[in-house]
């Protein structure tokens, strides 16, 4: 199963966990680092924050799928149908028994929140530091619903953050307390647990589940909350730190330009959220998350592409797996097909297309071809599509909002059908399996020397 908290996650990791002594800064040098050893796909902590001292700071805990298995505590190959069966569970969560963690130290009204938190700045030309995997919680004022969501924040300076709504609920929930007149109670979470950052990512829809209960169900435990101290919100009552505070109603103020998950930059013009307190346990681990990186493409692989994966199963006959492509945002896909014709390939395209509003492509493959393999997919597209007859494009579709060829209008939308096509002939090459076992047997002593 999964973990209690940040803390069981990191001592779980052992040699998968870095440890960084060398002090570095929250301004460009860790975010530097945290991209620099990424494709090694381990975590890491730094103990030597400067500026910061006796603050930790984790990154990139969730860099490879190996990390992310360990996090839901299942195998890597079974990641995805671990994934799929326990978001499809509920496990409520349940009130905290006796002191919270994240109220060790409580700190009402906050003249400088950037000297009690080691905030990071991550790219170039980004306009101040950023909070990038904090989880946002608030309560509808008309509905009573909870949401949570992960929205980037930037810092203003003293106890203000500019905030991102880009995406449903929160977005809603601000507007219903704009129209009574009054500020909407927000909390956000920083450094919980990593089925809890996943399933703050998972799309549900306006009438979904409560994002706290597929939470539990992915870690197999329910998760422990408390009440807020300045706002009426429930809190994760061993996260490491909590933000509270009020999104102010008819405030929108310029916010970015930030380096998004695009690799561009975005600005926008958003809410503003007045920080009221800042709680936290005693030695907290502050979390880390550059956007653009392997964290960013395992996060939403998961909570995206493995939800997808559970539509098109149940309306396309013969799909077997889905991998969003890293380093595209999640703006494409390759789906893995088993006996599909073309013309229901060229309906899971349509399909697949039109539910994720993110996807802009999207290559359909039969299930001899490793989609998690570039090599293989570029193979496929070499060998088995012909543009004029394979290719499907769909104009005038909902563009994303931070897709800068978007300019936040409409766009394009293509799929390639790279499948062989039914009563196909020709193979792909394979060497017998029991010789593939026997070399792989002697390349595992070559490699233990």
């Amino acid at each position: 199963m999964g973990h209690r908290d940040l803390r069981g996650f990191l001592d779980d990791l052992a040699g998968d966990l870095i440890r960084v002594r060398e002090p570095l800064d929250p301004k460009f040098e860790i975010a530097a680092l945290l991209n620099e050893v990424q494709a090694g796909g381990r975590a890491v902590l730094f103990e030597n924050v400067r500026g910061h001292p006796g603050t930790r700071i984790a990154g990139n805990l969730l860099s490879s799928r190996r990390l992310a298995a360990r996090a839901l505590g299942t195998s890597e190959d079974r990641l995805v149908d671990t994934y799929v069966e326990r978001s499809a569970q509920r496990v409520a969560p349940v009130q905290a028994m006796g002191a919270a963690p994240v109220h060790d130290f409580v700190h009402r009204q906050p003249a400088d929140v950037q000297a009690l938190l080691p905030l990071l700045t991550h790219y170039e030309k980004d306009a101040a530091p950023f909070l990038t995997c904090g989880v946002v919680l608030a309560r509808d004022p008309a509905s009573g619903m909870r949401g949570m969501g992960v929205h980037r924040m930037m810092f203003k300076g003293g106890r203000r953050f500019g905030i991102l709504l880009a995406n449903p609920p929160l977005s809603q929930f601000l507007a219903n307390a704009e129209a009574a007149g009054k500020p909407l109670h927000v909390a956000v979470a920083l450094g919980v647990d990593p089925a809890m950052l996943i399933a703050s990512v998972v799309k549900t829809g306006p009438l979904g589940p409560d994002k706290m209960e597929i939470a539990g169900a992915l870690r197999g435990a329910p998760v422990e909350l408390v009440r807020a101290q300045t706002v009426d919100v429930e809190v994760p009552a061993r996260a490491e730190v909590v933000i509270e505070g009020h999104m102010l109603p008819g405030v929108r103020e310029p916010e970015g330009p930030f380096g998004e998950n695009t690799g561009y930059y975005f600005s926008n013009t958003s809410p503003v959220v007045e920080v009221s307190a800042i709680t936290h346990r005693k030695d907290f681990i502050f979390p880390a998350l550059c956007p653009w990186t392997a964290d960013v493409d395992t996060l939403l692989s998961l909570a995206g592409g493995a939800e997808l994966l559970g539509q098109l199963k149940g309306l396309v006959r013969g799909v077997v797996d889905l991998e969003l492509v890293p380093g595209t945002c999640s703006f494409a896909a390759v789906i893995a097909v088993k006996d599909c014709p073309a013309h229901e390939a060229r309906r899971l395209i349509h399909l697949a297309l039109t539910l994720d509003r993110r996807l802009k492509t999207v290559t359909v493959v039969d299930d001899d071809v490793d989609i998690r393999n570039p090599r293989e997919v570029a193979w496929a597209l070499a060998t088995r599509f012909q543009a004029e007859r394979d290719a499907v494009i769909l104009n005038g579709m909902e563009g994303y909002v931070i897709d800068p060829s978007a300019g936040g209008g409409a766009g394009s939308k293509m799929g390639f059908d790279a499948t062989r096509g039914a009563g196909a002939t020709f193979d792909k090459i394979a060497i017998p399996a029991a010789a593939v076992a026997r070399a792989r047997a002697v390349a595992a002593a070559i490699d233990r020397g």
